[in-house]
């Protein structure tokens, strides 16, 4: 049942907060173009120019991969930058599932890595796979992204295999002092350069959670199993770009503030 007394198909109550879905501006056609134009052309970009930052991010997963998997779901997956990092054998290649809300990132994972599964869908609704269906789920920078964060973190706790699955999260440390020196050197000139206005409604609307929203919601579902900051190793944001975690699902979602759903 959903909060306004709709049943839900999967036999559970939804609990939605009044922040949850955020509210996002619509864009103008011409900012609709700008947007899918500079989210390609950044994904590009960043392991040419900022190569260290991007080893990170994708390295992370990596390293905390479980011994043994076969399927793998990686959520918001760009242009499929990460298939590049991963030793995959044919079958795990086969099983590698990228998925993405927008066409034109789908249609260049694609040519690029045409053994893999490449799908247009939005990882916030009901994602096209069964219950328990994947040994790995990757989200590498998207929870940040997420209107409906709670929505798509229940999802991922749904297709994740309940006893040997492992989620990696890699997040940027939104609102940090670093993060936002780092952007200003980056990201910012970049988009203020090729499309001569200000970068500020780009990225209002793109990085809407802060670590601390998105780990709160984590927690409901998932147990934290590792973390580590980038580029210094302590646990500080104000000094670090980014947040690598290694999460396993929890047997029963908690249910409070956080959690969104009370399983029947």
């Amino acid at each position: 049942m959903s909060s306004n007394g709709t049943p839900m198909s999967d036999g559970q109550i939804e609990f939605q907060s009044a922040k949850w879905p955020k509210i996002v501006p619509e864009l103008t056609s011409e900012q609709k173009t700008i947007s899918d134009d500079f989210m390609k052309h950044w994904h590009e970009v960043l392991p040419r120019r900022f190569g260290l930052i991007e080893r990170f991010n994708h390295g992370y997963p990596v390293r905390h991969a479980p011994k043994t998997f076969l399927t793998t779901l990686e959520i918001g997956a760009g242009l499929g930058e990460h298939v590049a990092y991963e030793t995959l054998t044919n079958e795990q290649q086969s099983s590698y599932i990228a998925l993405d809300i927008r066409p034109n990132m789908v249609a260049a994972i694609r040519e690029r890595f045409p053994r893999i599964q490449a799908m247009v869908g939005d990882c916030q609704g009901r994602i096209d796979l069964p219950d328990d269906h994947c040994d790995r789920i990757l989200a590498i920078h998207v929870l940040e992204h997420l209107p409906n964060l709670p929505g798509a973190i229940r999802e991922m706790r749904r297709v994740c295999n309940k006893t040997t699955g492992v989620v990696s999260v890699v997040i940027p440390c939104e609102g940090s002092l670093a993060y936002g020196l780092a952007r200003r050197i980056s990201a910012q000139r970049i988009f203020e350069k090729r499309y001569g206005q200000s970068y500020r409604w780009f990225i209002e609307r793109e990085h809407l959670n802060k670590p601390a929203e998105i780990l709160s919601e984590l927690d409901a579902f998932f147990t934290i199993r590792h973390q580590a900051y980038f580029p210094f190793p302590v646990p500080l944001e104000f000094c670090n770009l980014c947040l690598g975690l290694t999460l396993t699902p929890k047997t029963s979602p908690r249910i409070d503030e956080g959690a969104r759903t009370r399983e029947l």
